[in-house]
């Protein structure tokens, strides 16, 4: 996911050039806001976008349905899907499930919402900038519960065997009951004085819950107490300033197999054996946008943009892709024979999954796609800025 809102600095601090573009966050104490740093801004430099090779089709990005939530605001909202329904969220407090397109329900919270959606298909959970978590039931929309954290929500909460997580924007995680929204349990570790705010989810696997930290760290919690199960190194932070010193795991971790993988912004990609934390293999990588894996290839999206194929079990390269680098692609999804990545311009790209080669592409309404597409039964949905929803296959 593309964890951008805007870039912030601190009086003295300076190196603030090198993170333009990359779609982050810093958080400091006592610091100001710097729009003009904002690539979404009215008055951010404008980047040229790259134009795009001509496609020869061979595979049909069709649109199966379209609706409207409203618009994400400065949050980045992604949707949610389980079995044939989407649930979607907009900024001004709006929330929905929609069924082969149909809205089955909406509901206004009467809160604005800066993380979500998380959803088993019975509970569906939201987050806002207050610390608050919204529970409703997923036939109904009717309130469940509400639970309070100690910061804002800006990841969408993680829900499995009867456990909600929440991440929030402190870098704590929160176990609560799914009946009724108490807690179960908390985890907190300390972390660097200079951080990226992030949207990455937690990865609930119903025993463990995966969590990548600030510092290059990524954990492996209990889900019945919340404590430590393991700890690894997916990077170790390097260099002489704060700045260059920042190796966060701001995207969410993936599994395949026996295996649990995560990338750290200016660290590296790792993948570990997931009952354990031990490292398979590891290899240079930054990114901000995340990871997914299939049976036999790691796919990556890195902070230039660039997307990149590494074989699963040895992290060589496969192949590369750097056509999409002034469109600040999201965070690649694995469907079989092709690889879907979104853009910056509204557009969703179809790679061909064993040399990169484009082979589809499809236009939403062309706002943009901060979000990463999510896989569904029929292909994948994607939730544009200006809150539409579209529901995608792929033949």
């Amino acid at each position: 996911m593309n964890a951008f809102i805007t870039l912030l600095k601190c009086s003295g601090q300076t190196g603030l050039p090198s993170l333009l573009g990359i779609g982050v966050t810093l958080l400091l104490s006592g610091c100001v806001s710097l729009d003009s740093l904002n690539p979404f801004s009215s008055s951010a430099p404008k980047v040229k976008v790259n134009e795009l090779p001509v496609l020869e089709v061979k595979t049909e990005l069709r649109s199966l349905w379209q609706a409207s939530i409203g618009n994400a605001g400065s949050y980045s909202l992604a949707p949610a899907v389980v079995a044939g329904s989407v649930y979607a969220a907009a900024a001004d407090g709006s929330l929905a499930r929609f069924d082969e397109g149909k809205q089955v329900w909406r509901v206004a919270t009467g809160r604005p919402i800066s993380g979500g959606v998380g959803t088993d298909g019975n509970l569906v959970v939201v987050g806002t900038a207050k610390g608050e978590v919204l529970a409703f039931d997923a036939a109904s929309g009717r309130e469940s519960w509400k639970a309070s954290v100690s910061s804002e929500v800006l990841a969408p909460p993680s829900l499995a065997d009867g456990l909600v997580i929440i991440r929030s924007g402190d870098s704590r995680v929160v176990g609560l009951e799914a009946s009724d929204g108490k807690r179960r349990w908390m985890y907190q570790r300390n972390v660097p004085a200079l951080l990226l705010r992030s949207y990455a989810s937690v990865l609930n696997a119903g025993k463990l819950t995966y969590v990548g930290f600030p510092g290059g760290r990524l954990v492996a919690l209990d889900n019945g107490n919340g404590a430590a199960v393991w700890e690894a190194t997916v990077a170790t932070p390097k260099g002489t300033t704060e700045l260059e010193r920042i190796t966060d795991v701001i995207s969410s971790p993936v599994t395949n197999g026996n295996a649990v993988c995560a990338v750290a912004y200016q660290g590296r990609v790792a993948c570990f054996d997931a009952s354990s934390g031990s490292n398979m293999w590891s290899r240079d990588m930054s990114s901000i946008a995340g990871l997914d894996v299939d049976s036999g290839q790691l796919y990556v999206t890195d902070a230039k943009g660039v997307v990149y194929a590494l074989d699963k079990y040895s992290g060589a390269s496969v192949w590369m892709l750097d056509k999409l680098v002034t469109r600040s692609p999201t965070r690649p999804l694995a469907l079989g024979e092709i690889v879907v990545v979104a853009d910056n311009q509204g557009l969703v790209h179809a790679l061909r999954s064993d040399n990169g080669s484009f082979v589809g592409r499809i236009k939403t309404d062309g706002s943009a796609i901060r979000t990463d597409p999510v896989r569904s039964a029929t292909g994948f949905v994607v939730q544009t800025v200006n809150g539409s929803v579209y529901s995608v296959a792929a033949h």
